[in-house]
């Protein structure tokens, strides 16, 4: 693979993992063992506080990991090294808060008050990382950048406003802060960045980071999928622009939305606490626990409402047997929901979690418990988020364990090898797992960890 413009690291030095299951034994030296007395043991870590870390893992060659020597090695690796097949650690000056997987790129930001609080690695040919200034010329841009380089957002006030969540797509970026609202970068040839198209726009090597505006109130939420951005609003409303041809925006037509609109149908009058989508359908949650969905049902995902192959519409979404709804995930054929007792469902087409023979469905399927760690030892053992990459599952516990299933994209499950997995598996992540970010072909972990 060719990288016509590739961002390189200064050292050329590969983060290092630790692995450890268990806290290690420290003999302690001292008078008291000269006297022949008992030794002393403490344990590393014994009171130190977690630290926060970044895991990555999966396909490296779009730089999308953040580890250089991957790509291009240097004097300690004598080969690239194309799939990372398990937890790989990467280093971060900040404490990483939000992380988001694009097509082959990611973005990860931190809740500082600094002026560099956004970092972006991988393909950049949309410049949905920004513009990443060659070492070579002010006005060339990097393609592919290989490890966290700064995102300058056009903050008015960058001392006082934090990043609050990133999103990414096929090739755009969405940014939440906490005072100044939306940022969107990235190619915009379907109005998924919110902002008016441009004909023959060239987005390589764009400067365009766009402040988005046309929302009533703060949005607390955003999404990206392939084409379309979804904005949730603290009162509960949601927004859509981007690529309809699916019905994916939810605004009752098929066309390109290049501003953020309300959606209306079931959702009139209903007050949202989650949206999700990552390939061309959506996704809602309501605040008592209902599912709402639109677009693309090409793989049965709305097949509880209706036969088309697409809603422009959002439709309340009957799921019986599945209680309470808190959460729900949405990838490029599948679907997953989390109810209030922490039991995942999962219906559409493809890797569903539950063995090789179940492949498709149209209503909602539990995944056993007990495939999470719930046993008569651990009764209480609950899934408190799940996540959705194209085409392969994450859950993550209470505990802070990590189980992924699905199709394993050139790695992308982290499970050290590449076999496709069809029952959720442990991710050997050294640390708490806190929040997941899937992709099309890589992953993210935030970890708390005492090592």
């Amino acid at each position: 693979m060719a990288f016509p413009c590739v961002r390189l690291c200064a050292r050329h030095k590969s983060a290092g993992l630790q692995v450890c299951g268990y806290a290690t034994l420290r003999k302690a030296s001292g008078p008291e063992e000269k006297r022949g007395t008992d030794p002393v043991f403490q344990y590393v870590a014994q009171h130190k506080k977690p630290t926060h870390k970044v895991f990555v893992w999966g396909f490296s060659f779009t730089g999308a990991l953040g580890i250089p020597s991957f790509v291009v090695p240097d004097s300690g690796r004598k080969k690239p090294r194309k799939y990372q097949l398990t937890p790989y650690r990467l280093e971060t000056a900040e404490q990483i808060s939000s992380a988001a997987c694009g097509y082959g790129f990611t973005l990860i930001a931190s809740p500082t008050k600094d002026v560099t609080k956004l970092w972006g690695m991988g393909l950049n040919k949309d410049s949905q990382l920004g513009f990443q200034r060659t070492q070579h010329s002010r006005h060339q841009s990097y393609d592919y950048v290989l490890e966290p380089s700064p995102v300058a957002l056009p903050l008015v006030e960058p001392l006082q406003t934090r990043v609050l969540q990133v999103a990414c797509g096929r090739a755009h970026s969405l940014v939440l802060t906490d005072k100044e609202g939306v940022f969107s970068m990235g190619n915009n040839a379907y109005g998924q960045c919110g902002r008016r198209i441009v004909e023959d726009e060239v987005y390589s090597g764009s400067h365009v980071i766009h402040k988005m505006e046309g929302f009533s109130c703060r949005v607390v939420q955003v999404a990206c999928g392939q084409d379309h951005s979804l904005f949730l609003t603290e009162t509960g409303q949601v927004l859509a622009c981007g690529w309809g041809a699916d019905g994916q925006t939810g605004l009752g037509h098929h066309n390109i939305s290049s501003n953020p609109v309300e959606v209306g149908g079931d959702l009139a009058g209903v007050e949202v606490k989650q949206i999700s989508t990552y390939g061309d359908c959506s996704l809602a949650v309501s605040r008592d626990g209902q599912l709402f969905g639109w677009g693309n049902s090409e793989y049965l995902q709305l097949a509880s409402v209706t036969e088309a192959t697409q809603i422009n519409t959002p439709r309340h979404l009957p799921l019986k047997g599945c209680g309470k709804v808190v959460q729900a995930a949405c990838g490029g054929t599948q679907v997953a929901v989390l109810n209030e007792r922490g039991e995942v469902f999962v219906w559409g087409y493809g890797i569903l979690g539950k063995g090789p023979k179940l492949s498709e469905s149209s209503t909602p399927e539990m995944i056993p418990p007990t495939l999470f760690g719930r046993s008569e030892f651990n009764p209480s053992v609950a899934v408190s988020r799940i996540r959705c990459g194209l085409s392969h599952f994450a859950a993550v516990t209470d505990r802070g364990e990590l189980f992924v299933w699905g199709k394993n994209v050139r790695g992308c499950l982290g499970i050290g090898k590449r076999d496709d997995q069809y029952f959720p598996w442990r991710v050997t992540v050294p640390g708490q797992v806190v929040d997941v970010a899937c992709g099309v072909d890589h992953m993210v972990a935030l970890v708390k960890s005492l090592l």
